[in-house]
């Protein structure tokens, strides 16, 4: 990873496309409603700008951005928005998740609720997704057990201590 964190072509190439990707995530967002892309998709995009300018820049950098801590607050921010539109088109009269209620015109409640929800998923999406990269960053620093960390391969010692049977040693035969 050092390697990526200071290699200026990759930071300036970052510098450029994370806020692009960030941007692009948006527009899947709130495009959603009209045409293909929504709160998943656009979750996953802005989650992976986020991974990437965490790869490019380091942990510490995307820590003092979005800890994890926030993620997780993100994560359960989404499901409340989600859960509140639903709540709140039943407070109105509705079933759950009916947005015709939400407003004075049904084609109106329906425009505001898909909103709502699809905000709620992309919320929660990226919430999750940064608090796994979080936790695996964790696990590979802790040298937990689901990353070990690679041991060095003792040298070889000597003529013929090949893996290969042609460089077996060969064993004396003795008579009886």
């Amino acid at each position: 990873m050092a390697i990526i964190r200071y290699n200026p072509v990759l930071r300036e190439t970052a510098h450029v496309l994370v806020p692009l990707i960030l941007l692009y995530a948006l527009y899947v967002q709130f495009h959603g409603d009209f045409g293909p892309g929504g709160g998943f998709q656009a979750g996953i995009i802005f989650a992976v700008g986020v991974i990437v300018y965490a790869l490019i820049y380091g942990r510490g950098r995307l820590k003092r951005i979005l800890s994890r801590r926030t993620a997780e607050r993100l994560a359960c921010l989404g499901v409340l928005l989600y859960v509140g539109t639903g709540l709140a088109a039943m407070a109105m009269g509705g079933a759950f998740l009916d947005y015709d209620v939400l407003a004075r015109e049904p084609l109106a409640g329906q425009h505001i609720g898909i909103l709502l929800v699809e905000l709620g998923v992309g919320v929660t999406i990226v919430g999750v997704v940064v608090t796994v990269f979080h936790l695996f960053i964790e696990r590979w620093e802790t040298g937990s057990p689901l990353f070990p960390r690679r041991r060095s391969r003792p040298p070889l010692r000597g003529a013929g201590s090949g893996r290969n049977s042609a460089e077996q040693p060969r064993h004396k035969r003795t008579s009886q």
